[in-house]
């Protein structure tokens, strides 16, 4: 009796067949999953071969799925869920403090607030090793993106465990030794800040609000570059204290209101609470930052 093609189907070839519907390229496909380019391609022939469907259309743009591809993705995305869930709940009864564990959140934090806290918890656990993943995107829990993530807004999924972490107070700085005059209004001030995309963050609004008639010389989601270029005398820049407190060459301006400060928030997918080093972490954080 011959197999379907269904059946001859393997996970690992599912998979690749996701991270390029994902990504919509070869080279960014393969980088997700840690393989090669040639592989990729090799495997997703294999694959529309084994099911006689062709799931992408190849353009100069990239891989984008056919009609085809977008009837395979939805069984996909379920067989994903359900194999992770699987590896989820049986990861979630390991107890020994071994293994690896990925950890998520902005630039400046995890250079700044988690990796002297990491420091100590991987001296006291020589047994776990941690990846740090610096990334403004919101990192999939449920696809084990991550494992632990920290971010400044809530989570909304309904699997996710999470907690109130600390709360950030943000500060304007400017290069220490310099006159740095601010008018009123902020007439001839310039100011390091936020970039476009991020216009509508908390301090840039307070920062436009205070100095409506500053002019903008740098902008950057890159909080880290932002102190840099403050420091370098570029202009005026909102921080949170955590790094402005620990960037060489900036001092505070007071301008009779401090800027609004951010929550921090921690979350993780709620198959890993009984994982004994996820839940050790938790625990190091929580007794080292939580406010």
């Amino acid at each position: 009796m011959n197999e379907s093609p269904a059946a001859s189907m393997e996970w690992s070839d599912i998979k690749v067949f996701l991270a390029i519907a994902r990504t919509g390229t070869l080279m960014a496909a393969a980088r997700q999953t840690g393989q090669s380019q040639p592989t990729m391609g090799r495997r997703l022939k294999a694959l529309e071969a084994s099911l006689s469907l062709t799931l992408f259309q190849r353009t100069s743009d990239g891989f984008v799925l056919t009609a085809e591809g977008e009837s395979v993705l939805g069984h996909a995305e379920r067989m994903e869920e359900q194999a992770l869930a699987f590896q989820r709940e049986l990861e979630g009864r390991e107890q020994r403090l071994e293994g690896a564990l990925r950890v998520s959140s902005s630039d400046w934090f995890g250079v700044y607030v988690l990796s002297p806290m990491l420091a100590g918890f991987l001296r006291q656990h020589p047994g776990v090793s941690i990846e740090l993943l610096t990334d403004a995107r919101l990192l999939n829990l449920a696809r084990r993106e991550a494992d632990l993530v920290f971010r400044i807004q809530p989570f909304d999924e309904p699997y996710i465990l999470q907690r109130k972490l600390m709360h950030m107070d943000y500060a304007l700085y400017a290069a220490a030794g310099q006159p740095h005059p601010v008018a009123g209004d902020g007439e001839g001030c310039a100011l390091v800040t936020l970039d476009v995309a991020y216009r509508d963050f908390p301090d840039a609004v307070w920062l436009r609000r205070m100095l409506p008639k500053a002019r903008t010389a740098f902008g950057s989601n890159n909080r880290e570059a932002q102190a840099r270029l403050c420091a370098a005398g570029i202009g005026l820049a909102v921080l949170p204290v955590a790094l402005g407190g620990q960037t060489p060459g900036i001092e505070r301006v007071e301008l009779g209101e401090p800027p609004p400060g951010r929550d921090v928030w921690l979350g993780y997918h709620q198959d890993l609470r009984r994982l004994a080093r996820l839940r050790a972490l938790v625990d190091r954080t929580i007794e080292s930052l939580a406010s």
